[in-house]
Formats: C-alpha cells, structure tokens, sequence
C-alpha cells in the first residue's frame, strides 16, 4: 500500500514508518515537527535503505492536507498526529482540544474527498479513564480524567461515526505505555522538556541529564508499593500498526475496530528502575514524592484480541526495553538535536 504517516516522524511514527517499508509499503510522511526533529529523517532513510517522502505542515491546514492528497494517491493513513502530555493537556486545554480534534476533522474530510478507505488510528489506553478492572478489555466503556483523554475519547467517537456512515475503515489501536528504542540506537524517545514518562526520565537520569528521579507513590497496595503499569517496546508497538493496516486490507467488511497494544502484564516503577540499572550499569538515585492525583494503582491490557484477529503479540521484555533505551540515550545523550 501506498500510506500516508500523520506524525511520522515523531517517536513511535518514527519506528513505525521502518516497519511499514520492511513490510514492502511505500510511505510518504506529514509532521509539522512541534513534537519532532527533522533530523530524524535521515535516520530514517538509512535504516530503511530508501528515500522518503516528507512534507512539513500541520494537518489541520485543510487546503494543504487535501493539496496533498490529490496528489499522493493514497490507499492508507496512519494517524499519529497531535499532543500527548497529560499534565500539559490541563493547563492548555483548548489547544488540545483544537489540535487534535483538528488534524482529524482535516484528515477525515481530505480523506472523504480523495477516496481514501483505511485509517489506522493512534489511541491511548487514557480512554478506559478510571476503571479498576484490570485487565483493561476493548469492551470496556470509555472516559477520560484529563483533556488529553478526552480527545482520544472524542476522536474515537469521530472516527467511530464516520466508518458506520459509510466513511474509511478505521482502527483504534488502545496503547499502553509505549517505551524502547530501535536495535541500532539511531532513533528512540527524545521528549522536549522535562519528559512525561517513566521511562526517558530513568534514561536522562542514568546519561546525567538530570540528577535524581521522582517516583510518586511507594503505599500502592502492589508488590513494593509502586503503581504497576503495562510497558511496551516501541518495535511491538509498531509491529502493531503494520498488522492492524494488513489486517483491514484483509477484512473490506469491517467499519472500525479496537484492539489494545500491551504485554498484558504488569510492571512496577522500582521494577523498571532496576532493570534499567542493570541495563546501563549506571544508578538511578531516586526520591519518594506523594501519589499524583489521578493516578491508578494498576493498569494493564489484555492484548488476547489483537493476538487472535491480528495474529500480533508483544514479544520484547522490560530488560529489552532498557537495553534498547539505554543504547539509544547513551549514542544520543541530547536526543536529535545534540
């Protein structure tokens, strides 16, 4: 298939777009490079052996979106497009809410015009909001605490209505808490600022970016007392997407589709602290700092329906993970733009 990548060049479109080209697809990139480096095209080029096509605009320009479509040709869109911090999502809710709801509006409407029939979209596992069932199922209904989930949640119910009124085929791929790097070491995580997640703020703290690490939390009712969360490795995760797209191709009779992308297990955060210790042969010196609000105690998914309709299971474990973060943060100290 000939597919246009929303976000591509951010961290996990950036791994995904390998994939898609290792997979035989003919890919063609869109980032406004907010939340992106350009100098991960490159990268990109040389680990997938061929040149690519890219584009630097914002999706929710409605004339340059459908300029592009008219000529690109498109069979598929995977949409990873928008802003993704949670905290940040409360302090500027309305740019959430613009951007995100935004590139999909623009997109869903270029797509209608051209003819284009598949969406793979980038969910989060934010839209089981603070349900304590775990396993978290794809039946499940959905909610958000946050305006960053909340417009997972919308754009779902967007994308949702489109595909049974006749629009593209969509799926809704629920991540969990997406982390790793490639094998190579040449593209990984690179937050801008004071990172979000567990995972590069372990890594900046081992390369010395940063002096120690807050864990928020030891009084969970877990094993160490440190809330559990479901990792997975950025290559699963991108394995993920190429199945879900291939998956649809294969199946013309379904509108849309939810499939969570997880490990179905769960992993502490001191758990997580000394297996990237062990990794890098570097401490991780961290303190205890009261739970954040809103946060849960355990989260995982079970992946059982992405393993039997995608024939797609995650395969990485969390001393892999480390191994391929560390390889990626020790090559690249500053991130892309050292």
């Amino acid at each position: 298939m000939r597919v246009l990548v929303t976000g591509g060049a951010g961290y996990i479109g950036s791994h995904t777009v390998v994939q898609l080209i290792a997979a035989g697809h003919e890919v063609v990139i869109v980032d406004s490079f907010v939340n992106a480096s350009p100098s991960v095209l490159p990268r990109l080029e040389d680990l997938a052996g061929t040149s690519i096509e890219t584009h630097s605009f914002d999706v929710r320009d409605v004339d340059k979106t459908s300029a592009l479509f008219a000529e690109g040709r498109f069979d598929a869109v995977i949409h990873f497009a928008g802003l993704k911090a949670v905290g940040e999502s409360s302090e500027i809710p309305l740019e959430y809410y613009d951007n995100n709801l935004g590139t999909t509006f623009s997109l869903l409407r270029a797509m209608q015009r051209h003819e284009v029939g598949t969406l793979v979209f980038s969910s989060s596992a934010t839209v089981y909001g603070e349900t304590t069932t775990v396993p978290m199922h794809e039946d499940l209904p959905t909610s958000a605490t946050n305006p960053y989930g909340w417009t997972k949640v919308m754009q779902e119910q967007i994308l949702s209505d489109a595909a049974r009124a006749g629009g593209p085929q969509i799926a809704l791929l629920r991540y969990f808490n997406p982390v790793g790097a490639h094998v190579s070491g040449t593209i990984g995580e690179d937050p801008q600022g004071t990172p979000n997640n567990l995972m590069p703020f372990i890594a900046q703290v081992a390369v010395g970016r940063r002096a120690r690490l807050q864990v928020f939390g030891d009084d969970y009712p877990t094993p160490d007392g440190t809330a559990l969360r479901d990792y997975i490795h950025v290559e699963d995760l991108a394995a993920g997407h190429v199945a879900a797209l291939e998956h649809l191709g294969a199946h013309p009779e379904i509108d849309v589709r939810a499939w969570n992308l997880g490990t179905g297990q769960g992993s502490s955060v001191l758990e997580m602290v000394r297996a990237f210790e062990a990794a890098s042969g570097r401490p991780v010196p961290h303190d205890v700092a009261p739970r954040r609000r809103g946060d849960l105690a355990v989260c995982y998914a079970d992946p059982t329906r992405a393993e039997s309709e995608l024939g797609w299971r995650a395969q990485h474990t969390i001393e892999r993970m480390c191994a391929d973060t560390w390889r990626w943060q020790a090559a690249n100290p500053q991130g892309y733009n050292a």
